[in-house]
């Protein structure tokens, strides 16, 4: 007996040739008779310590680097390979043609402290704090102030959970809100906020620089030291402008020293915080500080600034109110998305995004109570600062001044003599006079707005560079380029410079204040709402590692944003809505070629799934019926006319799918490469339709499995669509018996039956070159194998299988992908009507040369409009109404509105013309279709002329013979036994000829051919007498179903 064979691998292979491996299992063949009895029992495993995993299988080994998107990814093997199919032996593995990844200088990358707390917080902690909150108090009082500042962080905290959804959903890149947006919403929701988000926080610098002056010049006139030029607007400008030169200066040198920067900015703004918490605890130290309205903590003032009291405002003239306030507070917590700004400068966005922006809104939330708490208990609404009328006030008893309540230095009412200048409502400079040391809060107002202003002139150039680099805008590509080891948007931030200049020379931007507001809060409102679509959509690929967030929370935080936005200025939120609608339906209208997997691309998936199964449990109904055509075209740039003929048809309003039957077996490769070559073709002529193909070496099995296979549920063919084969007469048997057969198919499957004939034929492949596609042959060709595979790991393209040797050239260097290099021309045309320059575009010869304008008209002539003639409809029999249908709805379109309904029909007998023709008018009006004229054939079955007889033998005669076993040829017997029926169709050709022969185009019956009765060669001459040298004509059989109605 001979010795079996087994299989054995080695379970502990050394560690040295572990390590020298990569990532191979090798089997290895021994005798029984070698191992020992134990194989009798169990199995045995014998130990090679020289093998190693990655030779002893084809299999990779689960790794981080299969899935990396950059120039570092390990490709997957492909499924050819694994599948044991021939493949080349030039694929590698490791990454494209396993070159080395490119050696980049190393980026500086921050953490989440420095990266993203710190710039929150320097971003939140602004201006307002020290200029306005105390102005906030005074109008909303203690306990509304408190509620208006919760509501505030209240939006920004359900916005940041939103955000640490989808900042940890993936890897996130540069380009901060935009990036998150742009991948969880699309890019037309991306660029919209992108474009206004860089804009708001360009002209935010100018606003911070501007606070940052206007601070100085009242330090400068407080303190009586002078000033630039006139202590106005010139003074702004100056000092504003050179700020501006310094923060661009210091962005320039590099983020290491931003960060250096900004802690410095912080440790001042701790200072200036702590300061004015000590001066609050101490209270005031002079009788002017009392003057001025600073009481120390008093339950008097307490009491007197707990409620509301919303007063004009002496610089606009308006009666305040909560959410106007609101509408002034509001800007203070925007700064949110200063950490995320910069995800592509930290170490792990999706861990420090989260963190740092939660914390941040935590510490300042409760920063900016306390401080309103401790405002609202120390410093009344309003004072004179009158020292004197302060000073004699005192000398009243206490009683009196009880009764009067501090009115001796705070009655600034109308009738009185005195004008407040000082208090929460007057005296922006409030937190300076309750603090311990006054310079410091200047220094703290400044280090506020400085802070600010670095972080926005750092931020918006990032945004506006990822923007830039998906080329959703066009002319902005020039600001992709980043410089240095830390990809600075050098040139960005040359843009946001001058903007920001621009704006610091006005010098007054408090009108614009609402609208860079409404900018912030539309891109909250994304965020928040790409949570929610994400999470709603259930797309698997929605995995946030931020498990703290809710749909709906993030869905009410959405609304809360657009509320805000109207309640704060409802004419900037028109403006903010108008915008971000302008901007969507620009990029929508560019159509960028871009694939980000966003939620919105998933939500369209659910939502054509849900209306494919709702439409399954509808029933038919004559009413709602229309065309659901197969075409059966081949390659679709093979015969574009005929596809434009469909697309009349349809005119993306119902269901249209393109089949190929390829003759020959294909790799993967080869079919994805069939299927988008056809789906970029459709895309560039802007047909709305679907591609199928099926692999058959017989035309009419193929055509019956696409007939069988194509559709969905209801969304199913209910019309086959062909050519007619001009070349039949010069064709096999064979093919000619196939072709007949796909019309059988299609009755069997009681599908409808339409055959179009144009003058020249329909086939244009030999004429017309498509740049970028491949000949069927070459595609073939893609399916041969070349060589036996070696034993190493593919390149994954998909689980395609690779190219052959004889394209590596291509492959070294890959040109663009066919969608890609029509996508210009898609761009171009899109949404425009087609001229003879556009269609000289669309169609070239094989030389790359324009076609000839004759060829050119006649593949264009259904998408051109036709000239004032009539569509003759030939309805000889009752399908349905189908015949009557299709021509109805061409002379809907546009391209046929000149031409109208000309109906025939036929009889038997004299005495019946009147009759027939009063019916036929009667069921088309009935039936609410227009015509011109009904007019009725009488003579149908007299005898055909000799020499119409003369030419139909002409045509069959190489197919006459009493030999053929299998039906694919005209027997004698047969041509007796049809005899009456091909003399009924020699006779409808005469009459085609006397009537129709100038007609714009000719709609007919098709006659049913019977199953072994008429033989294929018959059938199609009877198909070639009645339409050789005719206009366009189309042959049409309903399934005997009834696609028209009278009845409402």
């Amino acid at each position: 007996m001979a010795a079996k064979k087994v299989s054995v691998i080695d379970p502990r292979p050394s560690k040295e040739a572990f390590e020298e491996s990569n990532g191979r299992f090798q089997i290895d063949q021994v005798n029984e008779d070698d191992v020992g009895e134990t194989l009798s029992n169990q199995n045995t495993y014998i130990p090679h310590n020289n093998k190693t995993i990655s030779q002893l299988t084809r299999e990779a080994q689960p790794s981080e680097k299969h899935y990396d998107e950059t120039v570092n990814r390990v490709d997957l093997p492909s499924m050819d390979y694994l599948h044991n199919r021939t493949v080349t032996a030039k694929s590698k593995p490791g990454n494209l043609n396993n070159d080395k990844p490119p050696v980049e200088e190393k980026m500086l990358k921050f953490g989440w402290m420095e990266g993203v707390l710190m710039p929150c917080l320097l971003n939140i902690w602004g201006v307002m704090l020290f200029l306005r909150l105390s102005w906030v108090v005074g109008q909303a009082g203690v306990w509304q102030g408190f509620c208006l500042i919760t509501v505030a962080n209240v939006v920004t905290f359900i916005t940041a959970l939103s955000m640490s959804a989808v900042s940890t959903n993936g890897k996130i890149k540069g380009g901060g809100i935009y990036y998150m947006i742009s991948r969880s919403l699309g890019p037309e929701f991306g660029a919209a906020i992108g474009l206004m988000f860089t804009l708001a926080n360009s002209i935010a610098v100018a606003m911070y620089v501007v606070g940052f002056c206007e601070s100085l010049n009242d330090l400068l006139r407080v303190n009586n030291w002078g000033e630039i030029v006139d202590g106005g607007v010139n003074d702004i400008r100056i000092v504003g402008s050179a700020v501006l030169v310094f923060i661009l200066i210091l962005s320039y040198v590099g983020m290491e020293y931003v960060s250096k920067t900004q802690i410095i900015l912080l440790f001042i703004l701790f200072a200036a915080e702590a300061d004015f918490m000590v001066g609050t605890i101490i209270g005031p130290v002079s009788d002017t500080e009392r003057a001025q309205g600073f009481t120390g903590f008093s339950k008097d003032t307490w009491d007197q600034n707990f409620n509301a009291d919303y007063r004009v405002e002496k610089s606009d003239g308006k009666e305040q109110s909560f959410f106007s306030v609101f509408g002034v507070f509001f800007p203070a917590v925007t700064g949110i998305v200063a950490g995320a700004n910069l995800s592509g400068n930290l170490k792990d966005p999706e861990s420090a995004i989260p963190k740092g922006t939660l914390l941040a809104i935590g510490i300042t939330y409760l920063s900016y109570i306390v401080f309103a708490l401790m405002m609202g208990g120390s410093v009344l609404r309003e004072a004179t600062g009158d020292l004197d009328q302060y000073l004699s006030g005192l000398n009243i008893s206490a009683e009196e001044a009880n009764e009067l309540g501090f009115k001796f230095y705070t009655d600034c009412q109308n009738g009185t003599d005195y004008i407040c200048s000082y208090g929460l409502l007057n005296n922006p400079q409030v937190m300076e006079l309750a603090s311990s040391w006054g310079p410091l809060i200047y220094m703290g107002c400044f280090a506020a707005t400085l802070s600010s202003a670095i972080a926005s002139l750092i931020g918006a150039p990032r945004v506006l560079q990822a923007l830039a680099k998906d080329k959703l805008y066009p002319f902005i590509h020039i600001f992709a380029k980043g410089y240095g080891k830390n990809n600075d948007p050098v040139r960005g931030y040359v843009l946001v410079f001058a903007i920001a200049l621009g704006c610091t020379l006005i010098g007054k931007l408090n009108a614009i204040a609402p609208l860079l507001s409404n900018f912030f809060l539309a891109a909250y409102c994304l965020i928040n709402f790409s949570c929610f679509h994400g999470s709603i959509a259930k797309s698997p690929g929605w995995r946030p590692a931020f498990k703290y967030y809710n749909a709906w929370l993030s869905l009410l935080g959405s609304l809360l944003c657009v509320a805000v936005m109207f309640l704060m200025s409802w004419v900037t939120a028109l403006v903010t809505v108008g915008l971000s609608i302008f901007l969507y339906m620009y990029v929508s209208y560019r159509a960028p070629n871009v694939n980000w997997g966003s939620s919105t691309q998933a939500q369209s998936y659910n939502s054509a799934l849900s209306s494919v199964q709702t439409l399954n449990q509808v029933e038919d109904h004559v009413k709602n019926y229309r065309p659901q055509i197969l075409i059966l075209t081949g390659m679709p740039s093979s015969r574009p006319t005929l596809i434009d003929f469909s697309h009349l048809l349809v005119k993306n309003l119902s269901l249209f799918i393109c089949g190929q039957v390829v003759q020959g077996r294909l790799n993967q490769r080869a079919r994805n490469q069939l299927t988008r070559q056809a789906q970029s073709w459709l895309a560039k002529h802007k047909k709305k339709g679907f591609y199928s193909f099926y692999e058959n070496d017989k035309f009419d099995e193929g055509a019956r499995s696409i007939m069988q296979l194509a559709g969905l549920g209801k969304l199913k063919p209910n019309l086959t669509l062909m050519g007619y084969k001009h070349n039949w007469t010069s064709s096999s048997c064979q093919d000619i018996k196939e072709y007949v057969n796909v019309i059988h198919e299609s009755l069997n499957m009681h599908l409808g039956v339409g055959i179009l004939r144009i003058p020249g034929g329909l086939d244009y492949s030999q004429a017309i070159h498509e740049e970028g596609h491949m000949s069927m042959e070459e595609i073939l060709d893609l399916a041969k194998p070349s060589h036996v595979a070696p034993k190493i790991p593919l390149k994954r393209q998909d689980s395609e299988t690779e190219t052959s040797d004889e394209e590596s050239s291509e492959e070294d260097n890959p040109s663009p992908k066919p969608d890609e290099k029509t996508d210009k021309v898609q761009k171009k045309t899109k949404d425009a009507k087609k001229s003879k320059e556009e269609a000289a575009s669309l169609y070239t010869g094989l030389d790359g040369t324009p076609l000839p304008s004759d060829m050119l008209a006649k593949v264009t002539q259904f998408t051109k409009k036709q000239k004032k003639g009539t569509i003759d409809v030939w309805w000889l029999y009752d399908d349905g109404g189908l015949t009557i249908l299709i021509p109805y709805i061409l002379s809907t379109r546009s391209e046929f509105s000149d031409c109208q309904l000309r109906i025939f029909t036929i009889t038997g007998r004299l005495d019946q013309l009147g009759s027939v023709q009063r019916n036929m008018a009667a069921l088309l009006s009935k039936f609410r279709i227009d015509y011109s004229d009904v007019i009725v054939i009488p003579d149908i079955t007299a005898k055909a002329k000799a020499e119409t007889k003369k030419e139909f033998d002409d045509i069959i005669s190489p197919f006459m013979s009493d030999d053929s076993e299998d039906g694919s040829a005209i027997s004698s017997a047969e041509m007796v036994t049809l005899r009456e029926k091909t003399n009924r169709h020699l006779r409808l050709r005469e009459m085609l000829l006397e009537y129709s022969k100038d007609a714009s185009f000719v709609v007919m019956s098709l006659p049913i051919p019977r199953l072994s009765t008429v033989s294929p060669p018959m059938y199609m001459g009877w198909l070639e007498i009645m339409t050789r040298d005719m206009p366009p004509f189309l042959l049409v059989r309903g399934n005997q179903t009834s696609v028209l109605t009278f009845f409402s």
